[in-house]
């Protein structure tokens, strides 16, 4: 199941996203083999799954002591049903400005977007990211193109050369997946997450950037996202405001 998209723009300006509310799986026992799980189950004498072409309806009957608790740092969803509906959230950045470049004399700039996740859903979730055109960053008919690593690995350090322009980014955080982190001088490999390294480029396709298996409420997690932008000393570039607007998703299943 899939919530939020805030979207946010990146160029020499960048986009941000919105924020969701997404019902989810919740927890009671967690029963496991080597091919199955019960996430959750519940005692009562009857209740099951019933569907048509456009609804479904899951049910139970019997149950004691349901319902919702809070307090200053919990919160309980009792009963099997309570514990289908957990949430999922996902802040929004605002835009981000990069500092200009000159289009004849060439040079780089770099931005910073921060996406907090906060799911109760005991399975946790996934950020994607994605740009909404390719390539990426645009003004009007003109582009600057996509950041090209060396192989199908992120690049552990940002290299564009002197007669290319290129926009890509690298995540930081707690949750960022394996192909963004490092051993300290390549990427997909080790579990480091060195500041501003491994680079990838933004496409169209969501991109896995961060993952957890398990529930960060009610604090959450922040990813960054930095995009990053380099023109050769040897690249004339038309001049203008060149725009990205990225978009992620968190997701929980």
């Amino acid at each position: 199941m899939n919530i939020a998209w805030p979207k946010k723009r990146v160029a020499f300006v960048i986009s941000s996203v919105c924020a969701l509310l997404l019902p989810l799986f919740g927890l009671s026992a967690v029963m496991q083999s080597t091919n199955y799980k019960i996430q959750s189950d519940s005692v009562n004498f009857a209740g099951g799954l019933s569907t048509s072409t456009n609804y479904s309806l899951e049910d139970t009957v019997g149950e004691v002591a349901t319902g919702n608790s809070t307090s200053t740092n919990y919160r309980m969803s009792a009963g099997y049903q309570a514990s289908v509906n957990s949430s999922i959230a996902i802040s929004s950045p605002s835009d981000v400005s990069l500092t200009s470049i000159g289009g004849v004399t060439g040079g780089e700039s770099t931005g910073s977007m921060l996406w907090t996740v906060t799911t109760s859903n005991p399975t946790g979730y996934t950020l994607l990211v994605n740009s909404d055109t390719d390539p990426a960053l645009k003004s009007g008919a003109y582009s600057i193109a996509n950041y090209s690593a060396a192989t199908a690995d992120p690049d552990f350090t940002f290299s564009v050369d002197a007669t290319s322009a290129e926009f890509g980014f690298t995540p930081e955080g707690l949750d960022v997946v394996s192909r963004f982190r490092d051993n300290g001088v390549a990427c997909n490999t080790g579990s480091l997450d060195t500041t501003d390294s491994c680079y990838d480029d933004f496409e169209i396709t969501p991109k896995l950037v961060a993952a957890t298996s398990s529930s960060n409420y009610p604090t959450g997690t922040g990813t960054t996202i930095k995009p990053r932008v380099k023109i050769g000393s040897s690249v004339i570039q038309k001049s203008g405001t060149y725009t990205a607007t990225i978009t992620a998703t968190a997701i929980a299943f």
